[in-house]
């Protein structure tokens, strides 16, 4: 029994480590002008009828570190991947910010991030 204790260990080790860099969830932030809210508000409809994502507010103004108005999709991990392939051609001319949910939220934001479309500023004082 003990012989086999070190190939346990590695792969408890090995899942332990492909949790820590596979996050269960990330957001994706759709920004948009007050003017564009129509827009947002299809395509994050589209968003939930096609990968089943939950859909948050929208928030017509800037919130947390959100530049202007936003809406937050939150994504599953193991779909993020097709979610991404999928938004980087069906966004239109708005701009989505993704990121990584891991627990540290000035890394995910700056560190962890993906951008469709034009990157913005975030405002991440409230991180620091």
């Amino acid at each position: 029994m003990d012989g086999m204790r070190p190939a346990l260990d590695r792969r408890i080790y090995s899942a332990q480590l492909r949790a820590m860099n596979r996050p269960d969830v990330f957001h994706a932030h759709i920004y948009f002008d007050p003017a564009e809210l129509e827009q947002a508000q299809a395509l994050a409809e589209r968003v939930r009828a096609r990968f089943g994502v939950r859909v948050g507010r929208f928030h017509l103004r800037p919130v947390g570190p959100h530049p202007r108005g936003s809406c937050q999709l939150t994504v599953p991990g193991e779909i993020f991947g097709d979610f991404t392939t999928w938004a980087a051609v069906n966004r239109g001319a708005l701009t989505i910010f993704g990121h990584a949910e891991t627990g540290n939220d000035l890394i995910d934001h700056t560190g962890h991030v993906i951008w469709f479309g034009p990157s913005e500023e975030l405002n991440l004082s409230q991180f620091r």
